[in-house]
């Protein structure tokens, strides 16, 4: 067995992990990358491996950062399966159609202001095309990918449709264990149910995303929340959210519904300002099979979840452009989560000067984004090629986020030490790689590395 990182490998976007096993190649996720515009654009055009070497793909789920440059594996020649979970597969209809219409839309937004120009790596077409070759695969089957090669699809708790992935097969005659852990889900999270604990494998890969730090407790979401809400309302001004729209934005309304429930807030208009926000919501109510006992209650005792007494979805650009111009208390929840593209540019530049507003930022900020610079406060921002102050409030609220924390993760390594020969580490940037590293080997694990990018590692 062989494996090569070509993506997320001390880094946390672009995940791509290629296993080599007795002659098949079977590839783990085939992600974008993300960061700086031109950069990124440059990684994402070339894809590391030839595409129709390959045997199989397996994705874990569908955020863009794992499933993003999929289209461009049929643009290229690839015309094998892609295994994934039936949510994941309905989520990636339209998640991948977005991000083609996003890369379109702001290649011809910049082109129009004689910005930096970048063209978009795949359109409408590729995406149609990928999608003819997607297998839905329920929790807890096995399936052959290739002859001799089992995979099992286990609930990663991450987002909905999110999998670790369990791969057996026989090597020299020897039956062997592989488990790629995707993003590892968090405990007692609304919503969804917790993640699945594997507890015996010969090689793990797992990610390593908060290695360094664990999040506040879900327990105190519902009260920063409304602090943040309660104090913004009070001084007149917006809250501005720039959100993941696959489950973030759905656990952000689910919040809001519960401090609606129990008036913890006053009356305030929410405005889900993405058409793919919208769609993937729709999604949801048709898996609530996958839903925990929480949600469930809340169903029946207040109804819908994702339903407000104020809230409007948006989709039409029209609708969103009147929102520029709205000068009461609002909240206006937005892609995309690390503020890279999408409509939440809009409107980040026409409220992040006013001191009145609160930019509300719930998920991770990877380096190089937009976002990572305004959770560090600059007192610049560029937005479309143009600079502008940063005067709006910035809170954070990492409660809500959908990755396991330091002490989850090392208690899923943990799990390994004296089960796993290897146990490699991705989906990180260095500080919490290294982090994460020292813990386990302080916890007792002599097994565990860093898999470092396009290395290939024999195990």
């Amino acid at each position: 067995m062989r494996i090569t990182a070509h993506g997320a490998a001390e880094e946390v976007t672009g995940s791509k992990h290629l296993l080599e096993v007795n002659g098949y190649r079977i590839l783990l996720d085939c992600g974008l990358f993300q960061g700086k515009r031109e950069e990124a654009a440059e990684k994402n055009r070339r894809l590391p491996f030839e595409p129709e070497t390959l045997s199989a793909v397996v994705l874990s789920h569908a955020h863009i950062d794992h499933s993003g440059t999929l289209p461009m594996l049929g643009r290229y020649g690839y015309r094998g399966r892609i295994f994934t979970t039936p949510a994941t597969r309905d989520l990636c209809a339209v998640m991948l159609l977005d991000s083609a219409h996003i890369q379109e839309r702001d290649a011809k937004w910049l082109s129009k202001k004689h910005l930096s120009f970048v063209a978009p790596i795949y359109g409408d077409e590729d995406v149609r095309e990928i999608m003819r070759h997607f297998i839905s695969v329920p929790y807890d089957i096995a399936m052959e990918v290739c002859p001799g090669v089992q995979v099992t699809l286990k609930d990663a708790g991450h987002v909905l449709g999110s999998a670790m992935v369990l791969v057996e097969f026989k090597e020299n005659g020897r039956a062997r264990r592989f488990i790629y852990s995707g993003d590892i889900g968090r405990k007692n999270m609304p919503i969804l149910q917790d993640p699945w604990e594997p507890m015996d494998a010969d090689i793990v890969i797992m990610e390593s995303t908060y290695g360094d730090r664990d999040h506040d407790p879900i327990g105190t979401l519902d009260d920063k929340l409304a602090d943040v809400i309660n104090r913004t309302h009070a001084r007149g001004g917006k809250i501005i959210v720039p959100s993941f729209a696959l489950e973030r934005t759905q656990e952000f309304v689910y919040a809001v519904k519960r401090l609606e429930t129990a008036r913890r807030i006053p009356d305030i208009p929410v405005f889900v300002d993405s058409p793919l926000s919208v769609n993937i919501t729709e999604v949801f109510r048709l898996h609530s099979d996958l839903f925990d006992d929480e949600i469930r209650k809340m169903i029946s005792e207040a109804g819908d979840p994702f339903q407000l007494r104020h809230i409007e979805y948006i989709r039409n650009v029209e609708a969103s452009k009147r929102l520029n111009t709205m000068q009461e208390p609002a909240i206006i929840i937005s892609a995309a989560g690390m503020c890279e593209f999408g409509r939440i540019l809009h409107h980040l530049r026409n409220n992040c000067e006013d001191e009145r507003n609160t930019i509300l930022i719930i998920g991770f900020q990877a380096k190089n984004t937009l976002g990572r610079r305004i959770v560090e406060r600059d007192r610049e921002i560029r937005i479309f090629g143009i600079k502008h102050a940063l005067r709006a409030e910035v809170k954070t609220l990492n409660a809500l986020s959908a990755h396991a924390g330091r002490s989850e993760l090392l208690a899923f390594g943990k799990r390994f030490k004296d089960r796993a020969e290897r146990l490699l580490l991705v989906h990180g940037e260095n500080g919490a790689l290294q982090a994460l590293l020292s813990g386990l080997e302080t916890e007792g694990c002599r097994n565990v590395s860093i898999l470092h990018g396009a290395a290939p590692v024999e195990a």
